[in-house]
């Protein structure tokens, strides 16, 4: 009874949240622009590219037209796979404001995602220049497999279910420390590096290249981009959207394990 109760709610939730997106568009905004560094990466990167090619893993050249398709790929995907729930989680432990969610008859996971996906519209509104741009100026280094365009969607939703069950395991652990956004501050550290956000990652060294592969920060970015940019065939794909749901499932259970002890520790302790 509480499941379907739960499920009825859920496009209330989704309702209410998009109203607060269009209600704090500035804020969202300013999360926009925090969101920008690949195109500050583009400009440094064409800069670079046309003084000389840069040669990549294999011998691939990059020109400026390929850091362009790519940075502008980067950007769209970063829009559409954000999450917030560790601040927010945060946020509610340390005000006491948790004990509210925890009445409700939803699972307060099931609504710290109702809340982040509410506002994907708007972010999806905020890409559709930027995809515009990337279509009229680079297309021909745009995948041209319609294949591997059925598969991007669902490397979209990969990644986004590795960043924000992420996002609920580290901010969880505030059920535990004072606060664990310093700690989210280290897996965004990671998170740049490691998942082409910053720079392709065919431009690392090989062995830096291979222990990426392994790592969850390649499947949030990379993966989805380089599907954009037709790095990858579909056969290439199919075992790396494995691996990228392997890590989402993974992220799944930690979180909730971490959710359920932390959350016996709050009550424990009057929360």
């Amino acid at each position: 009874m509480k499941t379907f109760a739960a499920l009825r709610a859920i496009p209330t939730l989704l309702k209410i949240g998009f109203s607060e997106a269009v209600a704090y568009r500035a804020e969202m905004l300013v999360w926009v622009f925090a969101t920008t560094m690949p195109l500050i990466m583009m400009m440094l990167w064409t800069t670079v590219a046309e003084a000389s090619p840069v040669v990549g893993q294999g011998g691939k050249q990059w020109g400026s037209g390929a850091f362009v398709a790519y940075f502008l790929s980067v950007f769209i995907v970063r829009q559409l796979i954000s999450a917030w729930a560790a601040w927010e989680i945060n946020f509610e432990v340390r005000q006491g404001m948790l004990s509210m969610r925890l009445l409700r008859p939803m699972h307060p996971v099931l609504s710290f995602a109702m809340s982040n996906l509410a506002y994907m519209p708007m972010r999806a509104v905020v890409t559709l220049p930027v995809f515009a741009i990337l279509l009229v100026t680079e297309l021909s280094r745009m995948t041209a497999q319609w294949q591997v365009w059925l598969l991007w969607p669902l490397a979209l939703i990969g990644g986004w279910l590795i960043t924000f069950f992420a996002n609920v395991a580290i901010g969880s652990l505030s059920f535990f420390i004072d606060s664990s956004i310093k700690i989210m501050d280290v897996w965004l550290a990671a998170f740049f590096v490691f998942s082409g956000y910053l720079f392709p990652l065919e431009l690392f060294p090989e062995w830096l290249r291979i222990a990426a592969q392994w790592l969850p920060f390649r499947y949030q970015i990379g993966l989805p981009v380089e599907l954009m940019t037709g790095q990858l065939t579909v056969e290439a794909a199919l075992p790396l959207l494995a691996r990228q749901y392997t890590w989402a499932g993974l992220m799944v259970v930690a979180s909730l394990l971490l959710w359920r002890s932390g959350i016996k520790r709050f009550q424990a302790f009057g929360g």
